[in-house]
């Protein structure tokens, strides 16, 4: 069932015209992206694509980086769907193998996107917000092997850091040559050699369990 529309009528055609211009400049942003790539992307380019004056474009996005950053947030919201329904296990390990397989699956599906995920940003300009809800999703597993002592001597920002590059180079190489007979289990393969190399053989005790064994006797 729709919403029920609020406002004067006036009120409620604005609010029209709005979202029909931002879906127009982004729907027109993702096709330049698609057949062009990032650089050759512009401001004049999208006006002449999409039908509305740089003004107009400057006024609902602010400038060509507020554009890419409206239209990758809005994929993003794809990727955290899917991040949601994946099955939180006991371990932590197994939810963030899961999570990693979701994320490439995105990476690999919308290779656009992706892409300017990795573009350089401005360094007073924040990420999109689902780009942070994405990255928290990924922390809360690595976080959970750090407090039980699983991680041994690596940290969760170094842990963050090796499971960033791997998944980066899964996506970028598969996307770069997708002819070049990839083993179906190449990601299952690297993230177990990953874990292998980042997690201590067993979880450390924590002070109070081991205090408790002290006086037992153990």
């Amino acid at each position: 069932m729709a919403p029920e529309l609020t406002g004067t009528p006036a009120e409620r055609r604005r609010l029209q015209h709005r979202e029909e211009a931002q879906r127009a400049i982004l729907d027109a942003s993702e096709a330049l992206l698609l057949e062009d790539g990032y650089e050759a992307f512009t401001m004049r380019r999208l006006a002449d694509r999409c039908g509305y004056t740089s003004p107009t474009i400057y006024h609902h996005f602010g400038d060509k980086l507020g554009v890419i950053d409206a239209l990758v947030d809005e994929r993003l919201r794809r990727l955290l769907a899917r991040l949601r329904h994946v099955r939180r296990e006991d371990d932590p390990v197994a939810t963030l193998k899961a999570m990693a397989k979701a994320f490439v699956e995105f990476g690999l599906q919308n290779p656009i996107h992706y892409q300017l995920l990795t573009v350089p940003r401005p360094e007073d300009s924040p990420p999109p917000a689902a780009a942070e809800e994405a990255r928290e999703f990924f922390e809360a597993p690595i976080v959970s092997l750090a407090e039980a002592g699983r991680l041994g001597a690596h940290g969760v920002e170094e842990t963050k850091q090796c499971l960033w590059v791997l998944l980066h180079g899964v996506i970028s190489m598969q996307t770069a040559r997708p002819n070049e007979g990839w083993s179906k289990t190449l990601l299952d393969t690297s993230l177990d050699s990953l874990m292998t190399g980042l997690l201590s053989s067993a979880p450390r005790e924590n002070g109070g369990s081991r205090r408790r064994k002290e006086r037992l006797g153990s």
